[in-house]
């Protein structure tokens, strides 16, 4: 069955910079290898919040999501333009079972830096899991806009269309190209050639 969702790495946070000094500037991005990301980002924030957003971080990687996440919630209040905490807020969020407070925290993420494909992934993932399967096909394909190849998004793309959406068309389009980038996915290949064979059996 298709249902397990590619995510970027969790706490995205990790490769971040954050300058403690310096006026709020846009969130700069750059490939790190194929769908992998390295997030440079300067914003204001007092020495108290870029330490305890550290210590979140470390939280969450520890399994202690209950505090990572009222931690990490505290320092989006004291620096509300960082925009890796709203990000690793909403994923934990989701982790947890909160969609509603995950899709604010992301969006929020999205609002600050919209052209990161990870948020538009992880809102793809978010949306479907919230029955916004519209949603989801418009943040992964935003997300392949940005970078086309973010091969986590178009993997999540082709099981959303095959599985929720019903679209053929581009569940068998999405899994061809993301099997190019990742030609060992053996579940992949499985489900590209279920679903060729279905179709041809209409024809």
């Amino acid at each position: 069955m298709r249902l397990a969702e590619m995510h970027f790495p969790m706490l995205v946070a990790a490769a971040l910079a954050l300058a403690c000094s310096t006026a709020g500037l846009p969130t700069q991005t750059s490939v790190r290898e194929p769908g992998g990301f390295t997030i440079t980002e300067k914003v204001r924030a007092s020495g108290d919040a870029r330490a305890d957003f550290e210590r979140a971080v470390q939280m969450l990687q520890q399994g202690q999501a209950e505090e990572g996440i009222a931690l990490l919630a505290r320092v989006t209040e004291a620096a509300p333009n960082f925009t890796a905490a709203h990000l690793d807020l909403g994923i934990a969020r989701a982790r947890a079972g909160d969609l509603e407070r995950a899709a604010a925290s992301l969006e929020r993420a999205r609002e600050l830096s919209p052209s990161h494909p990870v948020i538009h992934n992880e809102l793809g993932i978010l949306y479907r899991r919230m029955g916004r399967f519209e949603d989801a096909r418009r943040s992964y394909q935003k997300a392949l806009e940005l970078y086309p190849d973010f091969h986590f998004a178009r993997r999540n793309l082709a099981i959303l269309c095959d599985l929720y959406l019903g679209d053929a068309g581009c569940a068998i389009e999405s899994y061809a190209v993301y099997l190019q980038a990742v030609p060992d996915d053996a579940e992949a290949a499985i489900w590209i050639s279920d679903l060729r064979a279905q179709s041809q059996g209409k024809e």
